[in-house]
Parts: C-alpha cells; sequence; structure tokens
C-alpha cells in the first residue's frame, strides 16, 4: 500500500549566459609590447579544456570524460574503484568500442526492452547515493534533465551489452581441451605464474510462489475496509500507512511520494490511478507487480 501522494508538475528554464572578450581597434599605432602586456593579453585569453577526443573506434569516439563515467558505473555497482588503474580502464573502453563497432557490423542486435529495464536499475542504484533526489544526481553528472541522462545510460549500457555479444560470438566456436589448459599453464615459469584468489561455487534453489486468487481477495477486501474506515468514519490515511504499509522505501520518504508527469518513477499502473484522482480522493484497491495498492492526493 503506497502512501499519501503529493502530485508535483515542475518546468525549469536553464539559460547560461557566456561572457565573450571582444578587442575592437580603430587606429594601430606599433609599439613594443612589454612583457607585462602580453602576460594580460594571455591572463585574458586563456581556454580551460572542458573535454577531448581521447581515441576513435570506427564510429565510436572515446572522450576524456568517459573514463570518469565508467568509474562511476563500476563504483555504482558496488566495485572497488581504487584497485583499477586508468590505463587498464582506457584499455578496457578500447576493447569494449572494437567488440560493439563489430557486433554492428556483423548485424548483432540488443533488446531495448531488456535495455529500459537496465537503464531504470542503473538511475535507482544512483538515486540511493542522493538521497532519491533526481535534481541533484544531473547536477553530479552535469544533465539538464533527466531524459538526456537516461539517454546517455542507455547508450552505455546498448554498446556494452554489444561488445559482449560480439565478444560471446567470437569465442563461440573456440574448442580447448583442459589438457591444453594445463599444458599451456605448466609452460608459464613458476615466478610469473598468476595468482588467482579462492573461488567459491554455491548452488541454491528459488522458488516463486503463486498466490491464489482467495489470497489475493482477501488482501483486496482489507484494503476496502482500509478505505470505507477513511471515508466514513474520517480515519486517518497516513495511520493506516504507518501502520498497515508493506513498501520498504516508504520510510526513507516519509510516507509521500511525489510524481511529476514530465518526470515518471512508479510504474504505469501506479500514474494511471494517480492522475485520474481529484485531490483528497482515495483510489479503489489495484494491482501492479509490486503488489496492491490504495492511494490518496494530496496537491501542493
Amino acid at each position: 500500500m503506497k502512501s499519501i501522494i503529493n502530485l508535483k508538475k515542475l518546468f525549469i528554464l536553464s539559460i547560461t549566459l557566456l561572457t565573450v572578450n571582444v578587442a575592437v581597434a580603430q587606429e594601430i599605432i606599433p609599439e613594443p609590447v612589454t612583457e607585462t602586456a602580453q602576460d594580460s593579453v594571455k591572463s585574458n585569453f586563456d581556454a580551460t579544456k572542458v573535454d577531448g577526443v581521447a581515441a576513435v573506434v570506427g564510429n565510436y569516439i572515446i572522450l576524456d570524460s568517459d573514463l570518469d563515467k565508467e568509474y562511476k558505473q563500476l563504483e555504482a555497482q558496488g566495485v572497488d574503484i581504487n584497485v583499477i588503474k586508468p590505463c587498464e580502464l582506457f584499455g578496457k573502453l578500447l576493447e569494449n568500442k572494437l567488440y560493439a563497432h563489430h557486433a554492428i557490423q556483423d548485424s548483432i542486435e540488443v533488446s531495448s526492452a531488456e535495455i529500459l529495464q537496465q537503464v531504470d536499475y542503473t538511475i535507482q542504484q544512483f538515486l540511493q547515493q542522493t538521497g532519491g533526489s533526481m535534481e541533484k544526481l544531473l547536477e553530479i553528472h552535469r544533465k539538464e534533465d533527466e531524459k538526456s541522462y537516461r539517454d546517455e545510460i542507455f547508450e552505455i549500457i546498448k554498446n556494452n551489452q554489444l561488445a559482449s555479444k560480439m565478444q560471446a560470438k567470437i569465442v563461440e566456436e573456440v574448442d580447448i581441451t583442459p589438457d591444453e589448459v594445463r599444458i599451456f599453464f605448466n609452460k608459464i615459469p613458476k615466478d610469473e605464474r598468476p595468482l588467482f584468489g579462492t573461488e567459491l561455487k554455491v548452488a541454491q534453489i528459488v522458488a516463486e510462489p503463486e498466490v491464489s486468487e482467495e489470497e489475493k481477495q482477501k488482501i483486496i477486501n482489507r484494503l476496502e475496509s482500509f478505505r470505507a474506515d477513511v471515508i466514513e468514519n474520517g480515519a486517518s490515511f497516513r495511520s493506516k500507512v504507518v501502520l498497515y504499509g508493506e513498501d520498504p522505501g516508504m520510510k526513507e520518504s516519509g510516507y509521500i511520494y511525489t510524481l511529476d508527469r514530465q518526470k515518471p518513477r512508479m510504474v504505469k499502473e501506479f500514474r494511471d490511478v494517480a492522475f485520474s484522482l481529484q485531490e483528497g480522493e482515495v483510489s479503489e484497491p489495484f494491482e501492479t507487480d509490486f503488489g496492491f495498492h490504495i492511494i490518496k492526493i494530496r496537491k501542493n
């Protein structure tokens, strides 16, 4: 069950003002330029490097900033980035771009739906680091809006998938026997052999129980009783949320969700119900992939 919804629309116009130094001369009078004057001219036109092209692989361009973005991606995935040297990461970027380039040449396709799911997951991981603030996240990554940020992550994940599929295609017909691996390894001098950490193999059984229609109806009936208590008896909706809600993210949000048509974060079924309600109205029970819900609207 979701908590009270705070419905809000934001329209932001960002304008960047650039100050340009323009020198206008009506008459040129030759005179010696002193060292101080030269320094002054240089100081007025000092350039700051914003970004640069680090490498070009096929149709792909790797920018200097791509290295920082890759570090942030790895950090969001829980990888210890302190043990990864910039030259190693740059080499990996070159390799991935090469694979992705050849994947396109070989007409290898990836699923857009699957990529979009990974984009949502990646953004949720980043949002945990900013306390759920999309505005702060966009500021950190220097993006003007959520759409451009999502598009950038989409391209990164797409290229990674293309590279992965191309790499798999290259080695799918490679057949190496254990004896060949053993012979190759034994030829390496003992003092030059790589060290491998301990590896564990874990087996598990995952069971996803099916909920019967009878159990679903019990949940719906319970939500309907909560709704009736709020509407007919004036009971506190928020108290019901605090006492009976089972959404693990409610406490962090203060039992209030903010929905914005321009920046949708909830699933479509949830948004459709929320935006169909009037202020103060309590919804009928409805179902999403995350469970059954009733919601109440409050506008700013």
